[in-house]
């Protein structure tokens, strides 16, 4: 499949279920794991799935679901009244689980999945129970929360959420995880599939990120590489089947995303392009803009 600028960015569009406002499937991606979609529903509508062969995580951006299912009954799943006043809660729910997700209130949450073999328990994830931190300098301050972050008790599914302000780079220096490299037993690389999902903090707001692969990388040796400047809005989403990734966000605008990533380890481990790694080295200040909130 060759990428370009055109597909590697899904924008919201109309579907035959009215609640569904985004969905990233492998074909349409052309990979093999992660499955994505943006869900909205109204005050006491219902949705309803079987995660079959995959393992699959709720996220809400704002409002509240309850959740009831084959393994369990989850009655306050979110609660925040947008993704700028307080990290998410999230529902990881294992394979062969059939559930029905009911909004308690006006109710926006990504849902997502990945294939495997292996049974792991439900998890409930809440605000206070994820990490939040501050990494980079400089220009390069971004907050984390990581949700699902490796080392979690699941098979595949990484979830992070991130805000960069307005005027600094994430992503940054530019990193990949576009291949399986071991060396002297530890994880050096991973390869992963990785959706970005935006969100501003103004509706008009939008950021940019350069999707471009390493000469040294599979697409690239096999011709297909990719070198592609996205400008994502509210509510969109970006590929990134392999390469670099770095995403900036413009003056007086607060980026948010969430990341979901699935591949070959549960690990974030990667590598930076090594003509900007020397940034790290050179930062001086954090930004006192975060965190958002604690």
């Amino acid at each position: 499949m060759r990428y370009t600028s055109e597909n590697l960015l899904i924008r919201p569009s109309l579907f035959d279920d009215p609640n569904l406002s985004l969905s990233i499937a492998p074909e349409q991606a052309g990979w093999e794991y992660v499955s994505f979609q943006a869900r909205r529903l109204g005050p006491g509508q219902s949705w309803s799935f079987d995660t079959g062969e995959n393992e699959l995580a709720i996220v809400p951006f704002s409002g509240r679901l309850s959740v009831e299912s084959s393994r369990g009954v989850w009655p306050q799943v979110g609660g925040r009244a947008n993704v700028f006043v307080g990290a998410a809660h999230a529902l990881y729910l294992p394979r062969r689980t059939t559930f029905t997700a009911t909004a308690r209130d006006a109710c926006e949450f990504a849902v997502t999945w990945t294939p495997t073999d292996e049974d792991h328990a439900p998890w409930f994830i809440e605000p206070k129970d994820v990490p939040i931190s501050v990494r980079g300098g400089d220009h390069v301050c971004r907050q984390i929360n990581d949700l699902l972050p490796p080392g979690s008790p699941v098979h595949r599914l990484i979830l992070v959420e991130v805000y960069t302000p307005g005027g600094n780079w994430s992503s940054y220096p530019p990193h990949k995880h576009d291949v399986h490299l071991e060396e002297a037993d530890k994880l050096v690389e991973a390869d992963l599939e990785e959706v970005y999902f935006f969100k501003f903090d103004r509706p008009e707001g939008y950021a940019f990120q350069w999707v471009y692969t390493d000469p040294a990388s599979p697409l690239h040796r096999a011709g297909n590489p990719i070198d592609a400047i996205v400008r994502p809005e509210n509510n969109c989403a970006v590929l990134v089947p392999e390469g670099y990734h770095p995403v900036s966000s413009p003056p007086g605008y607060t980026t948010y995303y969430l990341n979901v990533l699935a591949g070959s380890a549960q690990s974030l481990a990667n590598q930076d392009d090594p003509r900007y790694t020397w940034v790290k080295h050179t930062y001086k200040t954090m930004d006192d803009r975060l965190p958002l909130y604690t």
